[in-house]
C-alpha cells in the first residue's frame, strides 16, 4: 500500500458537485465530495441505486464533467484539459470495464484488445504481442480468434478486461463488472481483478452493488444521497447473513 503523500494520491476530488435538471426539479447527484484514492489501491464505490455511485465513476473517469470543485489524476486538474489533452489522457492513465463489455461484435478477442493500441500509436507487432500475452494473462489464450457472440459472458467480460489494460494504465475503472455473469463467473473476474491489481500494481475502482467485491477491496467508500457516508478499510466492515451494513435493497 502505498504512503499517504499528496504525491501517491493517484485520485483526488474536492469539492465534487454534480446539478441537472429533471423537469423544473434540480437535481443533486453529487453533493460536495471528497475523495483521495491512494495508487495501487483497490477500492470499491457501492451504495443504493441513485445513490450518486455511478456519476462519481464517471467523474473520474473523464466521462462527465462536474458542476463544481474539480477531479485530479496524477495531480492533474482533468477540468482545464481541453478535449484533445482529455481523450490522451484517458487513452494512456485509464482503462475501462463495463457491465455490458462494450466489445465490437465484429472483431475478434485480439483485434477488440488492440484496439485502445491502434489508438495510442503502437506498431503492429508490438500490439499484437501485448494483446496475445494480455489474453493468456486473463486466461483466453485458446480463443484469440473467436468473436464475442462465440465466447461466454464470463469470457466476454475478460476480453474486456484484457483490453482495459492494453495501454498499461494507472488506473482501471470497472462499472459493475460483474452485473450481467452468473455467481461463479462474478467470483471468478473479482479473483482476477484483484490478482491483477496485486501482480501489476494497477488501482482498481469499481462501481458495484457486488458485496462479493468487498473481499477484494482495500476499502469500501459508501455513497448515500450524493454524498460519502463513511469510507470503511476492508477488514472493519460487518458483514450479515444475505446483506451488508449500510447497503439498500
Amino acid at each position: 500500500m502505498a504512503t499517504d503523500t499528496v504525491q501517491e494520491f493517484i485520485v483526488r476530488t474536492k469539492g465534487l458537485k454534480k446539478a441537472y435538471m429533471m423537469g423544473k426539479t434540480e437535481v443533486h447527484a453529487l453533493n460536495d465530495v471528497k475523495l483521495d484514492i491512494r495508487r495501487g489501491e483497490y477500492i470499491s464505490i457501492m451504495g443504493p441505486s441513485g445513490s450518486g455511485k455511478s456519476t462519481l465513476f464517471n467523474m473520474i473517469g473523464g466521462l462527465d464533467k462536474p458542476s463544481e470543485g474539480t477531479v485530479f489524476i496524477d495531480e492533474v486538474d482533468m477540468a482545464q484539459l481541453d478535449a484533445f489533452e482529455l481523450a490522451w489522457l484517458r487513452c494512456r492513465k485509464i482503462g475501462y470495464i463495463f457491465q455490458s463489455f462494450n466489445l465490437i461484435p465484429v472483431m475478434t478477442a485480439l483485434e477488440n484488445v488492440t484496439l485502445p493500441m491502434i489508438f495510442a500509436g503502437m506498431g503492429q507487432d508490438e500490439m499484437i504481442e501485448k494483446g496475445v500475452g494480455l489474453l493468456n494473462t486473463v486466461g483466453l489464450g485458446e480463443r484469440l480468434h473467436h468473436k464475442p457472440f462465440e465466447l461466454s459472458g464470463g469470457q466476454q467480460q475478460r476480453v474486456a478486461i484484457a483490453r482495459s489494460l492494453a495501454n498499461s494504465p494507472a488506473i482501471v475503472l470497472a462499472d459493475e463488472p460483474t452485473g450481467n455473469l452468473d455467481l461463479k463467473t462474478g467470483e471468478e473476474i473479482i479473483q482476477l481483478l484483484g490478482r491483477l491489481n496485486k501482480e501489476n500494481g494497477v488501482t482498481v475502482i469499481t462501481a458495484t452493488h457486488d458485496l462479493k467485491m468487498v473481499a477484494a477491496s482495500d476499502r469500501v467508500v459508501w455513497i448515500r444521497d450524493g454524498k460519502i457516508d463513511r469510507i470503511e478499510e476492508c477488514d472493519e466492515i460487518d458483514i450479515k447473513v444475505g446483506h451488508m451494513e449500510g447497503e439498500e435493497h
